[in-house]
């Protein structure tokens, strides 16, 4: 059986959830919707249960540490998951938060509030900023991860009303389907 293919979404609140869920079905994908929560909830045991049972391709994963100073729920969940045999993880969307648990990880790019894609950082509003380090509390575990297509954004479901679910989370949208390109 073929492996499932795997976007880590590293944000869980309710606008992100609902941005997460329309970029999902916009780029033909799945949400695991339950993996959502600030912080995550589940566990990656439990979240790979539920990939299993996913009918699309790929799925989307959300998991949040709700700025959880060291390893939280979020990381510990993701490190799981990016460590099973059973799935491929061929993405993550870094969201970017405001300057805290800042960090330099290996970026393929950003998209930003405008939907450039840009090869620098972008902040929590979704504005190219210029430094090397991204900033997000659920980060930690992507540092030595030099292979995985890490794709940096902002806020998913606000950007300054840009990537708003009215408009059919367009920012979240392109930064899943930047992965998808870059994994074809």
């Amino acid at each position: 059986m073929e492996k499932k293919r795997i976007i880590l979404v590293t944000d869980g609140d309710m606008a992100a959830k609902k941005a997460v869920e329309i970029a999902a079905i916009n780029i033909g994908g799945r949400t695991i919707s339950a993996s959502a929560g600030n912080p995550t909830l589940l566990t990656g045991d439990e979240i790979l249960e539920l990939i299993k049972k996913a009918e699309h391709d790929p799925v989307i994963v959300m998991v949040d540490d709700r700025g959880y100073k060291g390893t939280g729920a979020g990381e510990q969940a993701m490190e799981i998951i990016l460590n099973s045999d059973s799935v491929e993880v061929i993405g993550v969307l870094a969201v970017a938060s405001n300057g805290k648990d800042c960090m330099k990880l290996n970026l393929s790019c950003s998209i930003t509030k405008d939907g450039d894609v840009i090869e620098g950082v972008v902040d929590k509003y979704g504005n190219n900023v210029n430094k090397e380090e991204t900033c997000g509390d659920t980060l930690g575990v992507l540092r030595d991860k030099k292979d995985l297509v890490i794709v940096g954004i902002g806020d998913p479901g606000k950007m300054d009303y840009n990537d708003e679910l009215l408009k059919g989370s367009p920012i979240t949208t392109k930064a899943l389907q930047e992965i998808l390109n870059r994994n074809s």
